[in-house]
């Protein structure tokens, strides 16, 4: 008998890769649903949200944009912090004793050292935006809140998330975007762009969802887990990988618009924690990823 999983964030883009994936016969869990339409920052609106307990929930919901957060840091804090702090006291008047897992971030970690990579658990961390200031925040409370409540616990901490769906404010969402425009014949055959001569470690969502049900199910209460790939690949070599897959020729455009101050120029996440629990490792190659990205954005840019 497949047990309730209740999710926050359903309508964002992991929130419909998770849709997906309970939707598959062979799935373990029953997606929960909400009978009523709730906001996470109005404590009274999570009342009644769910006519059955379920079993155990993915706290995705939140305010993820870093450039948002810098321009409005007090409302990143609210819906970041607050609202889960809303969720946890809901749930606990509802009389929730289940698993919850929170999706924290691995920008956590803040500047690190090139000589501490790959990023492991046990590197202190070090928040420089007020997104990540707020997601370290609410993962003190959620981990507090185990202990107190008697929950089992557990934080994620995916590191860059790439794949189909994704917006456009996005790198390699925006760059499979501008790509299949001019591939289309919409746009000359020049890619704005911010900086690119530094390294991430991307992972392609399908993947970040099977670590997340993973967690669920083997997952030590208690404990934090980065969700990452294990390599650092430049924004530039996606880019390009993307270009050599559409077999289109252009040329780079730096784009003030889209630069960012990046401190840290290099990261690698390292997720030998998360294999050693769970046995988790990533099934998608970079090239399957981008494949899959370029084909969602030649159907999105036709309808558009």
């Amino acid at each position: 008998m497949s047990k309730r999983l209740f999710v926050t964030g359903l309508s964002g883009f992991v929130g419909h890769h998770i849709q997906s994936r309970l939707n598959t016969a062979d799935s373990a869990w029953e997606l929960s649903c909400s009978t009523a339409r709730y906001d996470l920052c109005d404590r009274n609106s999570l009342d009644g949200v769910w006519p059955e307990l379920p079993d155990a929930v993915i706290h995705l919901a939140g305010q993820t944009f870093v450039p948002e957060a810098f321009r409005d840091p007090a409302a990143t804090l609210e819906v970041n912090l607050l609202g889960t702090l809303n969720l946890l006291q809901a749930l606990k008047a509802r009389g929730f004793c289940g698993t919850f897992l929170y999706v924290s971030s691995g920008d956590v970690y803040g500047q690190v050292d090139e000589s501490c990579l790959p990023i492991d658990e046990q590197q202190p961390p070090c928040p420089r935006n007020p997104y990540a200031v707020s997601k370290l925040s609410a993962e003190y409370l959620v981990l507090q809140w185990g202990m107190t409540e008697g929950w089992p616990v557990i934080v994620a901490r995916p590191f860059n998330h790439i794949g189909t769906g994704q917006a456009d404010s996005f790198v390699i969402a925006s760059a499979a975007q501008q790509i299949c425009r001019i591939q289309q014949g919409l746009q000359a055959p020049e890619l704005a762009v911010g900086d690119i001569d530094v390294t991430r470690d991307f992972l392609d969502v399908s993947d970040v969802v099977s670590a997340y049900l993973a967690l669920l199910a083997h997952g030590a209460p208690g404990q934090v887990y980065n969700i990452c790939s294990g390599v650092e690949q430049s924004i530039r070599s996606l880019i390009e990988q993307l270009a050599d897959l559409a077999q289109v020729d252009l040329q780079l455009i730096q784009d003030p618009a889209r630069l960012r101050r990046a401190e840290q120029r290099r990261v690698c996440g390292s997720h030998a924690k998360l294999h050693a629990a769970t046995g988790w490792a990533p099934a998608l190659t970079t090239q399957q990823s981008l494949r899959a990205i370029l084909s969602d954005w030649a159907s999105r840019v036709r309808q558009a």
